[in-house]
């Protein structure tokens, strides 16, 4: 069953007057097909894969309002609209008992939201895009960065249209990114935080510059000044361990995390820096594997009289503060405060 509605060339008469009304006239996943001026490349443009990350749908809607044509096709996927228009908007990750859409581009695709994903898949595969940007916001506040499976000069140079900070990473999650390997060039941006004004002009812009360049793939020697950060580990909370945020420790959780620990997004962190509080062996509560399927955990946090501490001096990034998400996905990810891999 086709999930998808197609639309070629909307007119920007016909797409409301905000977003909302925008996703509304979509009444479901859309793929919008922009005819450019080289009709003979096409690129591709992959956005609300979470319904509670807005950047890419406002900054699409507000492009296509502007009645530009791209310099080369432009495949426009807009995924999660029925989440995103959930009351409030905006607000629902995925829908209530459902898949992040962002686990489920591999194999098995036995659910809804794997049958989606597998057509987003088959929508890339017939259109065989020249490159793919798969836009997000960050749960917390926080700076803008890239993510690949492997650094070369063609992702260099897609990341480089966004922002300057690319972490390498094949943490074989099932994201989208990941088909990087066997397809086309492939990069996730976040482009910071979901309610963040700067990220909305920041993927406003950045999709501009991907939608009119003449070239977006870096054919030369072009240095692009990157600050790398590589294979990061996640940090997850094991299965029946609770969680909250709050300024001092509630006994009511296994673990208490400051509120303000999303300002640690891309900082450095020491043996020093209070995270939270949490009772009982850190094994027991948290889940950490490094590249090589081993455990991690102590490498990165430590507990000392019932606080919560960094292991080693680490540099911290897509940080939440949001419980629900630190339960379904991850607390944060990290790597040497140098921007290198954990060492065992």
């Amino acid at each position: 069953m086709r999930r998808f509605k197609f639309i070629r060339d909307p007119q920007p008469g016909d797409l409301g007057n905000n977003v909302e009304e925008f996703l509304r006239g979509l009444g479901g996943p859309a793929c919008l097909f922009l005819s450019g001026r080289d009709a003979s490349r096409t690129r591709a443009l992959v956005t609300l894969l979470h319904g509670n990350e807005p950047s890419g749908a406002m900054a699409l809607y507000r492009w296509l309002k502007s009645g530009n044509q791209p310099a080369v096709n432009v495949v426009c996927v807009v995924a999660s609209v029925v989440a995103a228009l959930e009351k409030p908007l905006f607000s629902h990750r995925m829908l209530p008992r459902a898949r992040d859409l962002n686990r489920c581009f591999r194999a098995p695709f036995d659910d809804a939201q794997g049958a989606l994903a597998q057509e987003i898949l088959e929508i890339l595969r017939v259109h065989h895009p020249e490159a793919v940007v798969d836009m997000h916001n960050t749960s917390g506040s926080g700076p803008s960065f890239g993510v690949c499976t492997h650094m070369d000069r063609q992702h260099d140079a897609l990341v480089s249209l966004f922002t300057q900070r690319l972490i390498v990473s094949d943490l074989g999650l099932g994201a989208l990114m990941e088909i990087s390997e066997h397809s086309y060039p492939t990069v996730t941006v976040e482009v910071g935080g979901r309610l963040d004004d700067d990220a909305h002009a920041l993927a406003y812009e950045g999709m501009c510059r991907y939608f009119q360049a003449e070239n977006v793939l870096d054919e030369g020697d072009t240095d692009w000044g990157l600050d790398l950060l590589r294979d990061p580990i996640r940090l997850e909370l094991n299965e029946h361990v609770t969680l909250t945020y709050a300024d001092e420790p509630s006994s009511d959780y296994d673990i208490t995390l400051r509120t303000d620990i999303e300002h640690h997004n891309f900082g450095g962190v020491t043996t020093e820096t209070l995270l939270g509080w949490a009772s009982g062996p850190e094994r027991e509560l948290f889940l950490a594997l490094d590249a090589g399927g081993r455990c991690a955990v102590t490498r990165l946090v430590q507990i000392s009289d019932g606080k919560l501490y960094p292991a080693q001096p680490l540099k911290l990034f897509m940080i939440t503060n949001n419980a629900a998400i630190a339960h379904s996905d991850c607390l944060f990810y990290a790597v040497a405060d140098d921007g290198s891999s954990i060492g065992g």
